[in-house]
C-alpha cells in the first residue's frame, strides 16, 4: 500500500514523523481522509483528534489548535500543542477538566470564559483520546 509521509510538529518538538497509509482529522470545513497523492490543501485545526492508520492499526494524537497542511507526498499539522494517546497524563487532564468546569460555573465576571471554554474542550479532547 502506497504512504504519505506524516509529521506532527509543536513549538517544543515533533510529536510524530513516520510514513502512514491515512491520516484523518476535523478541519474548519469538517471531517478530512487523506491518502497518498491527495491534493494540496490548507486549513486552520481547533481542539481535534489526529488519527494516524498504519498497517492496519490506529493512533490518535490529542491536537490543541493550530494548521494543517496537505500536499500530494506530505502531511504537517503545526500545533500549539499535541500529545500522542500514551503519553497523556489522565490526572492532570481530569484536573484541568474540573479546574475549567468550576471557573465557568462560577460565572464570575472577572474570568475569561472563552479561555475557560477552551480548557476544557481541551481537557475533554485529551480524555477521550487517552481513553481509545
Amino acid at each position: 500500500m502506497s504512504t504519505i509521509q506524516l509529521d506532527i510538529v509543536t513549538p517544543e518538538r515533533k510529536v510524530f514523523s513516520d510514513e502512514v497509509e491515512m491520516v484523518i482529522t476535523r478541519a474548519a470545513e469538517g471531517d478530512i481522509g487523506i491518502l497518498p497523492k491527495h491534493a494540496p490543501f490548507v486549513s486552520p485545526l481547533d481542539v481535534t483528534v489526529v488519527r494516524i492508520k498504519k498497517d492496519g492499526n490506529e493512533r490518535q494524537v490529542a491536537v490543541s489548535r493550530g494548521f494543517l497542511e496537505v500536499r500530494p507526498e506530505k502531511v504537517t499539522v503545526l500545533a500549539e500543542a499535541a500529545e500522542l494517546a500514551e503519553e497523556i497524563d489522565v490526572e492532570r487532564a481530569k484536573a484541568a477538566k474540573e479546574r475549567a468546569e468550576r471557573r465557568l460555573a462560577e460565572g464570575s465576571p472577572d474570568i475569561d470564559r472563552a479561555r475557560a471554554e477552551y480548557a476544557l474542550r481541551r481537557a475533554e479532547n485529551r480524555l477521550n483520546v487517552a481513553r481509545k
